[in-house]
Parts: C-alpha cells; structure tokens; sequence
C-alpha cells in the first residue's frame, strides 16, 4: 500500500518519451488502484537545439536536467528516462528508484532497401546524431561518410525518406515501441556493433531519500537488467564516458555469470579498444570497474585523452 493520492510524472514531450512515461504510468496504476497518475510533459534543453551534435552543446544530460527541476521544485514527484540518456553519476539528491525490465538493446540500420554495413555502398551517407556510432561504422566502414543527424525518431526517419541519408543508425527499442520496426530494418548484432551504456532499458529518477515514491515505483524494478545496466554504467563512469567520448558497454546475464563487453575508440574508427570481462551478478559494478581498469591499460587512456582534446 501507499500513503499516495496522486502522482506527477515528469516526462520529454517527444512521441517516444509519452509512449516511456506512458508505459510506466500504466504499470503504476495496475500496481496501485485508486493511485492518480499524471503525466507532466516538458521541452528539454536537449530537444530544443537540434541543429548542433550532442557533444558540442553539453551531452545527454540535456535531456534531462529541466525534469530534475522539475522534481526538485516539487512540480513533479518522478521522471522516466531512457537510461542511455542518464549521465553516469546523478546530482545529488536524485536517486534510481527502478530500472524496468529491457528492451531489445541492439542498434539498427534503417536503409531505403534494408542492407548490413557491409553491403553499403561505397561512400554512402550515414546519419547518426552519435559518437559511438559514427567511430563504429567507420572501424567497420572506412569508407563511409558519417552525417550528423539530430531530432526524435519521426523526424529522422523523415529524413531519410527525404533522401538526405543513404542510410540512418537508431535504437531498435525505439523503433519497436514505436511500433516502426519494418522491412527497412537491420539489426546491427553486438559482435561487431556494440550498444550504448543502457540502452533499451527505462529508468525511473526519483528524489533521494522520498520513502513513498521509492515504494511506489519499487515494484517495476527488474533486477537482472538492473545488474546488467549497473555493471555498464560503472565501467561508462570510471571510463570518464559521455556523449564527447566514443564509449560503448553491453551486459548480459547467463546462468552463473554477469558478462560484460566494452569498447573505447577514436572517432574515426582508426583505434579502438575492446574487451570483456565476467563475475557474479552481485559484483555488476565492480566487474564494469575492473573491465574500465583493463581497458585503461590497454590504450583506453590515449584515446579517450585524444577525443577529449579534440
């Protein structure tokens, strides 16, 4: 039970965001009948400018911060964020309160006639609003050429119908929510095209230290994601990651271990750094530092103090 007679949700204003908040809202009122769920939509920094990269106005956290306000303000009581988009360390007095179970992880090419990277043509022009991406298509791809491409998931699949991409990358949990997972889709698979740090998975922000709400959301957390996530976002955190720095990690859970892979290249492909590392569950996020450690160590450090310069 919960001493709750209402509850604000404080959410982006794009399609994809509405369908996140949406989603948890409906979860929260099964779980709590009698419970007032209210949606509060908002424009973020980060959906606002969107004729600049993401790395030159300030990173991910711009889609964030304007419902941290609002959380603080007490406008609203939580905020849902894909947690791609959650900087590695919160400010204080915010906390997770849960990580839903995740959605397909995997990146996406979306072409005109569907096609892997390899069967691009030589040349083409690829959108992708990121770094991560654009390094990796380029290790895979020399030859292409790599477009910066900004908006929410409608526009930039308008886009390329327009012709100005031969091709565009997004995430597949996106698409699928979205219900635009077609026939122009490939599935880029982790072995050669790693995802970012918690993609696919839906976090639910909430004001550290509020008993009710904590309770209140506590009941969608997934634990296995969340070790999987946690075990990304520590090697992502020690890594010094973000959206200026080609970092990729992926987790998954089997049987008796926790796997991780993470990668750190250069933004153009021409070096990169990858490695995988596994341990118990219970140790995610020891197992991201020691992985982030060994990948130091192996050259992680030159590259990521290169892209950092530049």
């Amino acid at each position: 039970m919960t001493r709750l007679s209402t509850v604000r949700i404080a959410t982006r204003a794009s399609r994809l965001a509405l369908w996140q908040s949406e989603h948890v809202a409906a979860l929260l009122r099964a779980a709590h009948p009698g419970v007032e769920i209210e949606l509060l939509p908002m424009t973020t920094t980060g959906d606002r400018i969107t004729d600049r990269a993401l790395a030159a106005i300030g990173g991910k956290g711009l889609f964030i911060k304007e419902l941290e306000v609002a959380m603080q303000e007490g406008t609203a009581d939580l905020a849902v964020h894909s947690m791609k988009d959650v900087p590695a360390g919160l400010p204080d007095g915010f906390a997770l309160g849960a990580i839903l179970e995740r959605e397909d992880p995997r990146d996406v090419l979306v072409a005109a006639a569907p096609c892997s990277v390899a069967e691009l043509a030589s040349g083409a022009r690829v959108g992708t609003s990121s770094l991560r991406r654009r390094s990796q298509l380029l290790a895979l791809r020399p030859d292409l050429e790599v477009l910066d491409l900004r908006g929410n998931v409608p526009t930039r699949l308008a886009r390329l119908a327009e012709g100005a991409y031969d091709a565009i990358v997004l995430a597949a949990a996106g698409l699928k929510r979205l219900a635009l997972f077609d026939e122009r889709c490939t599935l880029l698979e982790p072995e050669s095209f790693l995802p970012a740090v918690g993609q696919g998975a839906i976090g639910i922000e909430i004001r550290a230290g509020d008993k009710d709400v904590a309770a209140l959301v506590g009941v969608l957390h997934h634990q296995p994601t969340a070790d999987c996530v946690a075990a990304e976002r520590a090697m992502n955190e020690r890594l010094g990651g973000s959206c200026h720095a080609p970092v990729a990690g992926f987790a998954q859970l089997g049987t008796d271990l926790l796997s991780l892979e993470g990668l750190a290249a250069s933004v153009d492909g021409a070096d990169v750094v990858r490695q995988t590392a596994r341990g118990p569950a219970a140790d995610a996020a020891g197992i991201g530092e020691r992985l982030a450690d060994s990948m130091l160590r192996a050259g992680a450090d030159s590259i990521l103090e290169r892209v950092n310069k530049g």
